[in-house]
């Protein structure tokens, strides 16, 4: 098929594309950066420079290429080079809260024009669980209905993404924490320099995708699975106190500290505190049924080892 990756240079992106031309698909790979355009061309897609903002640019992009599916997986987290300030964070996030916007309903608007037949669009699960009951949540369960502050406008472009593709006819894949070579390479820094610490009870559950699992998963939705939103990630939730002591091990780095929650509170902001103690996992039941999926590293005890060594 002729395949149109939005945004295709990023974590998730550098994984797909060389997926989706060894399964013999044509690749359209669109790039904000002319310099990696030539990466995209030794991958053997089809590079185009095409800022996800540009409403008549996307537009062109799409009738040019023809594509028979678009997968948008165009955020601005790369940009950020490990930096998040916590405690701003709906400003922190904000170029991806606008490609979750505006940037999805130019592609969902150029996918009508060009008679698209099917789209596949990025999101997240995590912090946006809702922070009581289950610990393990599924796709029926809300998001968060009572946000904390910082993070409102986040979660509204979250909502978005899941409101809109599914109603278009489209499928939204949920990742969860990425890891592995090239994903979030300021934790392991932050491991190894013991600056993420555990804090209050570290019973906040975390569930973990492996990056080239997130694109597994991408290429399954091309010919599974009906409209709606999926859980993209491992078997295996696990609250902070459990994963973060073993990615420590691994890395050969001490043992994490640990630090009252009121402390964490105020060195590191409320978003920091929930994340390590109220957060929720999420189950993959849905996307192993219906998209035929199953992640090849089914833990993160899997997968950290490989990842520390990438490192």
């Amino acid at each position: 098929m002729r395949i149109f990756v939005a945004g295709a240079t990023g974590a998730v992106g550098q994984h797909l594309v060389p997926a989706l031309v060894g399964a013999g698909h044509q690749v359209t790979a669109t790039t904000r950066s002319a310099a990696k355009a030539t990466g995209l061309e030794r991958m053997g897609a089809t590079p185009v420079i095409v800022d996800g903002l540009d409403r008549a640019a996307v537009l062109m992009a799409v009738k040019t290429a023809e594509p028979d599916v678009i997968m948008h997986q165009m955020t601005s987290l790369a940009s950020l080079h490990g930096v998040r300030d916590f405690r701003r964070f709906d400003a922190t996030f904000a170029a991806t809260n606008e490609l979750r916007t505006r940037g999805t309903d130019y592609l969902l608007e150029a996918a009508q024009a060009a008679g698209v037949k099917r789209f596949i669009a990025q999101s997240y699960i995590g912090w946006n669980n809702a922070r009581t009951g289950d610990l393990v949540k599924s796709e029926a369960d809300p998001l968060d209905p009572d946000p904390l502050p910082a993070t409102t406008q986040t979660m509204a472009a979250i909502r978005h993404v899941e409101d809109v593709v599914p109603r278009a006819g489209g499928i939204v894949l949920r990742y969860g924490s990425f890891y592995g070579p090239g994903a979030s390479v300021a934790m392991l820094e932050a491991v190894r320099k013991r600056q993420m610490p555990i804090v209050g009870g570290g019973a906040g559950v975390w569930s973990f995708t492996e990056i080239s699992d997130a694109a597994s998963a991408a290429v399954a939705a091309i010919t599974n699975g009906a409209p709606g939103v999926y859980n993209i990630v491992d078997d295996d939730p696990a609250p902070v106190s459990e994963w973060l002591p073993y990615l420590a091990e691994r890395l050969g780095a001490k043992r994490p500290m640990r630090v009252p929650a009121w402390l964490g509170r105020l060195v590191a902001g409320e978003v920091i505190v929930a994340q390590m103690t109220q957060v929720r996992g999420s189950s993959n039941a849905k996307a192993r049924r219906e998209l035929g999926w199953a992640p090849a590293y089914p833990s993160w005890r899997d997968g950290f080892p490989i990842w520390a060594k990438s490192a």
